[in-house]
């Protein structure tokens, strides 16, 4: 018989974890490792147990289940990270994708789903509930073709300026990318330098024209 597919999974409610448990339990390819209440446990649990698979909500306290990814899957790209969660919106689909996520499952999805999702990553594969696959194909059918804004921009000064445009603060921003915060700063320098903006809400206005920081944090 083949080892079966360990996983750990990282949620604050101990309610919803006793549920997966008992759930995963009568599945016999499937043995649940360990457990994570906050963005920080998830990551320091997933480094040293090694899991397959981590099923990772996004709303924990701490660093966010985004982060929590990006961190995980930085330092081990081995390890499947299935998304779990309430959020549905397109601005956290695409953070957890570009973060390194394999798969996105809404809460509520039934045992089968669950159990095919968590041997889909396991396998490589990239695997999307029923609603999360529809947003993304509406999501790309409707997308209109247009050049990149501030071609002058590198990659990650782009995200750095997308996340400005949400209106994160620098600290934020350093949680979110796992960056430190003079790096954020000399992005923030190179973006003002480039862009020929004097100050960060010049620079919003700016990211905001060109249609990045649609979705905005709040808090």
């Amino acid at each position: 018989m083949d080892e079966p597919i360990r996983i750990l999974v990282a949620d604050d409610h101990a309610g919803f974890r006793s549920g997966l448990d008992a759930l995963l339990a009568t599945q016999p390819d499937l043995l649940i490792v360990g457990n994570a209440e906050t963005g920080d446990e998830a990551v320091a649990r997933a480094l040293a147990l090694q899991p397959d698979v981590v099923l990772m909500d996004l709303n924990m306290p701490g660093i966010d289940g985004i982060a929590a990814t990006r961190r995980i899957v930085d330092s081990s790209p081995h390890i499947a990270i299935l998304v779990l969660t309430m959020a549905d919106h397109d601005a956290a689909v695409f953070d957890a994708l570009r973060a390194g996520a394999r798969g996105y499952l809404l809460k509520g999805a039934d045992r089968a789903e669950l159990t095919r999702a968590i041997r889909a990553v396991a396998s490589g594969e990239a695997i999307f509930g029923p609603d999360v696959a529809r947003r993304l194909m509406t999501y790309f059918a409707g997308a209109p073709v247009r050049a990149p804004a501030f071609p002058e921009l590198s990659e990650r000064e782009l995200e750095v300026l997308e996340l400005i445009a949400r209106g994160m603060s620098n600290q934020q921003i350093v949680d979110r990318l796992v960056i430190s915060p003079k790096t954020v700063r000399n992005h923030i320098s190179n973006i003002f330098s480039k862009l020929q903006v004097r100050d960060r809400a010049e620079a919003v206005v700016r990211a905001r024209e060109a249609g990045m920081g649609g979705e905005q944090r709040k808090g």
